[in-house]
């Protein structure tokens, strides 16, 4: 069961509340701002997340604020000594860094799953 909602970038985590009887969302990996959204059904649900989303990114620009994303583009693997041996070996071998070995082999995980 697929449980994530995106829109505009941004992407949310969709639960069930039994104790409430409806879904409701969190948008995950921000900080410092907090986007929640709920709905009784999907419908209401993905109404409601899109409402939530552009109702953040307007305040955000009548603050004239940035909006915070959700990733920043950078992050640290810990591969172990092995495995980042082999890897650095493989992107010599295709002369290519080994950040542009991982973004490789993340890129083609991502398209055959």
């Amino acid at each position: 069961m697929k449980n994530l909602m995106s829109y505009k970038g941004y992407w949310a985590k969709i639960e069930y509340s039994d104790e409430d009887e409806c879904f409701c969302g969190k948008v995950e990996g921000l900080k410092k701002d907090l986007i929640c959204f709920e709905g009784e059904n999907v419908k209401q649900l993905k109404a409601d997340f899109k409402n939530a989303i552009d109702h953040y990114l307007q305040t955000c620009k009548d603050l004239n604020q940035e909006p915070e994303t959700q990733c920043k583009g950078s992050l640290n693997v810990r591969l172990g000594v092995k495995l980042h041996n082999e890897a650095r070996i493989k992107s010599e071998e295709k002369n290519i860094s080994i950040n542009e070995l991982i973004k490789q082999a993340v890129d083609n995980y991502i398209k055959t799953y």
